[in-house]
């Protein structure tokens, strides 16, 4: 497989999982009545946008076609957060709950892609995964916080 098509799968792969943080998020928010938890998905949100840009820029700039639209596993945890809404009595508590698995999972295909041995990553893109990762790490944090106050 010629590099900048592997590059760019990689890519699309944090690109679908960025468009269903983002929209997650933003369905989160639209669930929750604790306006400072819901300004922190909100802002989550918007965060996952400029990552979506950034990401869609990087793909373009090996030549190749970002991804439009989130993957069938993000609409079903959206699904999921749907359904648990309907039956829990702490909203807030149980979206935090899902930032929480889904927050861990980016991590984990961010590290997965910057620590992978048999692929060498260009300093850009390397930057820019970084950057992604350390703030989704931040904004698990804050969910951890939140998640804690309203337990």
């Amino acid at each position: 497989m010629k590099y900048t098509v592997e590059m760019s799968n990689k890519l699309n792969e944090l690109l679908e999982r960025t468009y269903d943080a983002e929209k997650g998020f933003k369905q989160a928010a639209d669930k929750v009545d604790n306006k400072t938890i819901k300004q922190f998905f909100m802002d989550s949100s918007d965060q996952r946008h400029n990552f979506g840009k950034e990401l869609k820029a990087e793909i373009m700039s090996f030549g190749e076609k970002p991804e439009d639209s989130g993957s069938t596993k993000g609409t079903l945890h959206r699904s999921w957060i749907n359904f648990k809404s309907l039956f829990t009595s702490n909203n807030e508590e149980a979206m935090l709950e899902e930032v929480h698995r889904g927050e861990k999972e980016a991590i984990e295909t961010y590290n997965d892609i910057l620590h992978d041995k048999d692929f060498v990553l260009p300093p850009t893109t390397e930057s820019l995964l970084m950057k992604h990762r350390n703030a989704i790490r931040n904004t698990l944090e804050t969910a951890n916080i939140f998640e804690t106050a309203v337990s």
